[in-house]
């Protein structure tokens, strides 16, 4: 059976040691390339993982990526995603707002009443609206992350 191995921190805890791959494959006594190949995130047999934990002098299960903390990491990524993407069709709406605010007046200066009067409320209903989806979106992600 293969195992996830936690490639970022063995590379870490090797060069933190200021071994070579080479130094940490004949301490584990595995191969050169096995220690490349875990180092590039591929998966690794469970003697691999038992010879590194015993090189590092750790257990096995520190090398290994814990799927429930991994899988919580990618919910955050995608909610911050889902986040940012809100706020930036938030802060383009309101970009158009102001150029459609800018165009109704001088529409309206033209005419001489304020005859777009009530576009402009309509938008700005939708515009309010959008913000508190945005509003609600943020809320709702942010709990799911606690």
């Amino acid at each position: 059976m293969a195992y996830k191995t936690d490639a970022d921190k063995i590379k870490r805890w090797r060069e933190e040691r200021h071994w070579s791959q080479e130094h940490l494959a004949e301490l584990a006594g595995i191969g050169l390339r096995t220690i490349q190949r875990i180092e590039n995130g591929e998966q690794a047999s469970r003697d691999s993982l038992t010879a590194l934990a015993a090189a590092f002098n750790v257990e096995a299960i520190a090398l290994v990526i814990d799927p429930e903390v991994e899988a919580s990491d990618i919910v955050q990524r995608r909610n911050e995603r889902v986040r940012a993407g809100a706020r930036l069709v938030l802060w383009i709406h309101l970009a158009a707002y102001g150029l459609g605010t800018i165009i109704f007046i001088a529409i309206s200066l033209t005419v001489g009443s304020f005859i777009m009067k009530w576009p402009l409320i309509w938008w700005g209903v939708g515009l309010a609206s959008h913000a508190a989806t945005v509003i609600v979106i943020e809320l709702i992600t942010r709990y799911m992350d606690a």
